[in-house]
Formats: structure tokens, sequence, C-alpha cells
């Protein structure tokens, strides 16, 4: 996915593919910030991250009442943070730090409750077209 370049996705498959293939590129220690309105499918991308890292993306669901899920087995572990029903928290304050994150990827949805910047993360934007069109933007870096 290039940066700037945004991609056209016509259903919840496409859009797990451009996460696949996403997949394809991270290393040890990066971080995701999924954004986009309730069902934009961000979800959605966290199962092709899963898919692309040889995870089974059965096993991704909505970490909204447990906050994080982690996912082992794969290149790399994966691990899915959803904020949405937070107000505004530390990375800290979600133990983050003490899971040892730094072995695998960090997705987060719904970034904008936190509290701080994340030096280094990738800001993915998920943008809703119309009930299937997804426009999908990956934030370079400044």
């Amino acid at each position: 996915m290039t940066p700037g370049q945004p991609r056209i996705t016509h259903s919840e498959e496409e859009t797990a593919e451009v996460a696949r293939q996403l997949a394809t590129v991270v290393r040890a220690g990066d971080v995701l910030l999924l954004s986009g309105n309730l069902g934009a499918g961000k979800t959605a991308f966290v199962r092709g991250l899963a898919a692309g890292l040889a995870i089974d993306p059965e096993e991704v669901s909505s970490p909204t009442f447990t906050l994080v899920h982690e996912y082992r087995g794969g290149r790399l572990t994966l691990y899915h943070a959803d904020l949405y029903r937070l107000d505004k928290v530390a990375t800290e304050d979600l133990g983050l730090e003490e899971m040892g994150v730094a072995d695998g990827v960090l997705a987060i949805e719904w970034p904008d409750r936190l509290s701080h910047e994340l030096p280094g993360a990738r800001t993915i934007e998920i943008e809703i077209v119309d009930d299937k069109t997804r426009r999908i933007y990956l934030i370079p870096d400044p």
C-alpha cells in the first residue's frame, strides 16, 4: 500500500486483502492506528492483517469488551486494541508496554482516544463511501 494513494474496496474481503498485503511488510514493533467511523471495516482490516501474518483470521474479533486481544502463531504476534468505549487513555494505562508488544504488530482501533502521540505509528484511515465501498488511506509519516 503506497502512502497517500487511496485504495478503493468494494467488499469486506477486498478491505481484508489490502491489509493482508500490508502485513507482508510490517515489522516487529510496528503500530497501526486504524481510524474510521463505526462500521467502516477496521476489524475486517485487522482480520486481513492476521491472514497476512499467517494467523487464522477467524480468530479475530472486536476486542471492545476486553480492550486488547493477542494472536500468536504467525510470522509476528498481532495485538489488537479497541479503544471505542474509553475516554482519553494512555497506552501505559492499557498495559501495552508490559505485554511486550515490541515482538509483534499492534493495531489500535479508535486511536483518537489515545492521550498522546505514538512516535513512528502508521495511520490508516478507512472512509465509508457507500454500503459496500471503502476508501483506505495509509497516511504518510510527517
